[in-house]
Formats: structure tokens, C-alpha cells, sequence
């Protein structure tokens, strides 16, 4: 099964090992044929502690590493 690879912006990096990670996506509105953005958080693992608020990073789906953490950090752009 392929691992779905996601960017987004880091808005936390408080917790130690890990990031969270706004991910916006852009979709059209079934009825009204406007186009919608909206986004969600992804908690990441982030192994060194390297990425700050406001950086833009690739995320992809790995096994869980906790209750909430099953994306990690693949690099920066």
C-alpha cells in the first residue's frame, strides 16, 4: 500500500521528537462549484529536534509512533 506523502507549514514544535504540521488542501464544493480551502493538523515525528515554526516540510505516513503520531518528517523546502 503506498504512503500518502503530504506539505504543510510547522505551527508547533513544543513537544519533544515531534512537530505539527498544517496541511491545506483546495477541493470544489459539490453543489455551489466554489472552490474551498481547508486544513488539518498532523502530529510528526521529527527524530533531531531540526525544524522550527514556520518552516514548509514533506510529511509521509509511517507505523504509528505513538497514540497520535503516524506521519514523519521526510525533509524541508
Amino acid at each position: 500500500m503506498p504512503r500518502r506523502i503530504l506539505q504543510g507549514e510547522v505551527v508547533s514544535n513544543k513537544s519533544d521528537k515531534t512537530i505539527v504540521v498544517k496541511v491545506e488542501r483546495t477541493f470544489k464544493h459539490p453543489l455551489y462549484k466554489k472552490f474551498i480551502k481547508k486544513d488539518k493538523k498532523y502530529s510528526a515525528h521529527d527524530e533531531n529536534n531540526e525544524f522550527k515554526i514556520g518552516d514548509f516540510v514533506k510529511i509521509r505516513e509511517c507505523a504509528p509512533k505513538s497514540k497520535t503520531k503516524t506521519f514523519e518528517v521526510i525533509n524541508s523546502e
